[in-house]
């Protein structure tokens, strides 16, 4: 069973004491950084919907992007990454085989890398999935990577014999993942709020729950997709008569 996870727009530099290892798709990954470097601050901007301080980071960031970076310009992807899901996932507290473990089963999906594991080195960078960044390839980024995502999730998951990916992902992202290409069940756990007695998804705690529940099947290991129904962080609780074969809904 394979696992996927939406990347963060903030991130986190902190160094870690862990040797990151080498990306799948890093040439795609300079390319792409190359790409956007020669956007104008203007084109960075209208092309993220950001600011000026932000396209302006952005654009350094673009610039001081190397093919073959410095050991301490880059960092191990869930770490680096920083937003709700990564809240939920907690890594830095996540043991050594438990992490381990999360190296062979968790994947964090990208606009600029592609698909990661949490230890692959990653320079710092926003460039989200749904970005219309124009390359050779098509005017998206969904054109860019066609069904190169899905076949190495295809790969991975032969690899490991896995036959079930749990998507924990968001919308923007697992779309880039080829549904025609790829060949593995795929089971989404969604989760409600109850709100004025009806459930209702709430975007933040959604999210901070996708990286929680990627946690929670590291943590123990699950390898049968029926085993996330024991998930119980945060006060949530399996609710079978809202969910089907395609999605498991948790309510709290």
């Amino acid at each position: 069973m394979l696992t996927v996870i939406s990347p963060a727009k903030s991130l986190d530099l902190a160094p870690v004491d862990i040797r990151p290892t080498e990306p799948r798709f890093l040439t795609d990954a300079n390319s792409l950084a190359r790409t956007s470097r020669n956007l104008t601050l203007t084109q960075l901007k209208s092309l993220m919907s950001i600011s000026d301080d932000l396209a302006r980071l952005n654009r350094d960031r673009f610039r001081a992007f190397k093919d073959v970076p410095e050991a301490d310009a880059v960092r191990p992807a869930a770490f680096a990454f920083n937003g709700d899901t990564y809240q939920g996932l907690e890594v830095r507290t996540l043991s050594e085989d438990a992490l381990r473990w999360a190296q062979d089963h968790l994947r964090i999906l990208s606009g600029l890398y592609g698909l990661l594991r949490p230890l692959d080195a990653i320079q710092p960078y926003r460039l989200e999935m749904g970005s219309r960044l124009k390359t050779r390839r098509g005017k998206n980024l969904y054109e860019y990577w066609g069904d190169q995502i899905a076949n190495a999730l295809n790969d991975e998951a032969r690899a490991s014999g896995a036959d079930t990916l749990i998507n924990c992902a968001s919308e923007e992202y697992f779309s880039a993942a080829n549904r025609e290409a790829l060949k593995l069940r795929v089971v989404t756990p969604v989760f409600m709020e109850v709100k004025a007695g009806k459930p209702k998804i709430v975007s933040f705690y959604a999210k901070r729950a996708r990286g929680a529940m990627a946690r929670f099947i590291c943590e123990n290991r699950i390898t049968d997709p029926d085993q996330i129904k024991d998930f119980e962080t945060g006060g949530y609780r399996f609710e079978q008569d809202l969910s089907d074969e395609e999605r498991s809904v948790f309510i709290r």
